[in-house]
C-alpha cells in the first residue's frame, strides 16, 4: 500500500495498528509507564515499515540492487539452478534501520519460485546463503539471461513475504516482498555479468545499480 504523503508497506499496516490501539489503550487508563514506550514502537513501526518512491534512470543492461543494505558477499559460487552451474554472488544484508521493501533487479519473466526450508543463523554469515531459511526466485531476463535471487531470513527475521508466481512478466524495480526483520537478499548472476558493487559498499533498492548483463 502506498500513500502519497508517507509511503507504508500494506504488510506492516497490522503491526503499527496493533502497538497503536495498545499505546492508545494504555495513555486512556493513564498507565504512562507503558503507554510512553508502546508509542515509541509504534512509531520504529512506521519507520521499518516505510517504502519510499525509488526510481532508477540506468541503462536495460544494469541490474538494480533488490534490497537496501550493505553489500558483505561479492564472489563466484556453484549455483545448479542456473544453467552454468555456477554464478557471481552478490549479498547484500539488511539492518533493522534499513528498508525492507524489496524489489525486482532486473525486468523479465518469472520462471520459478520455492520456498525452501532451513535455520535462523545471523544472516550476514557467508554460510547462511544456503543453510538458512529462504525463499528462490529464478528469473529470465528481457536481455535473455537467467538469474536467481534469494530471501534468506536470518536469526531474528522469521517471516519472509514473497508476491511472484511462476510465469509472471515483471517490471524491474517493482515491488515483490520483504522480510522481517532484518536478514539479506542475495543476487546469483550469470558468469558473464560485470559486478559493479564492492564489499561494505551500501546499495538501495530499485535504484543502485549492482551489475550489468
Amino acid at each position: 500500500m502506498t500513500m502519497d504523503k508517507f509511503p507504508v508497506a500494506l504488510s506492516g499496516l497490522a503491526y503499527i495498528l496493533a502497538t497503536v490501539a495498545l499505546a492508545w489503550v494504555a495513555s486512556a487508563l493513564g498507565v504512562w509507564w507503558l503507554a510512553w514506550p508502546l508509542w515509541l514502537i509504534a512509531v520504529w513501526m512506521v519507520w521499518f515499515f516505510r517504502d519510499p518512491a525509488r526510481q532508477s534512470l540506468a541503462g536495460p543492461e544494469a541490474v538494480i540492487a533488490p534490497a537496501d543494505g550493505k553489500i558483505v558477499a561479492v564472489q563466484e559460487v556453484a549455483c545448479p539452478e542456473l544453467p552454468q552451474g555456477r554464478a557471481r554472488m552478490v549479498s547484500i544484508f539488511m539492518n533493522i534501520f534499513d528498508v525492507h521493501v524489496n524489489r525486482l533487479p532486473v525486468s523479465g519473466k518469472v520462471l520459478s519460485v520455492a520456498h525452501q526450508a532451513g535455520d535462523f543463523d545471523p544472516a550476514d554469515q557467508p554460510q547462511v546463503s544456503r543453510g538458512n531459511e529462504r525463499q528462490e526466485v529464478v528469473l529470465l531476463s528481457d536481455r535473455g539471461y537467467t538469474m536467481m535471487m534469494v530471501q534468506v531470513a536470518g536469526l531474528v527475521a522469521r517471516r519472509i513475504e514473497c508476491g511472484l508466481t511462476p510465469n509472471q512478466i515483471v517490471p524491474r524495480g517493482q515491488r515483490f516482498g520483504m522480510i522481517r526483520f532484518g536478514s539479506r537478499v542475495d543476487v546469483y548472476l550469470p558468469l558473464e555479468a560485470q559486478v559493479m558493487v564492492s564489499l561494505g559498499q551500501r546499495v538501495k533498492a530499485g535504484e543502485t545499480v549492482i551489475g550489468a548483463l
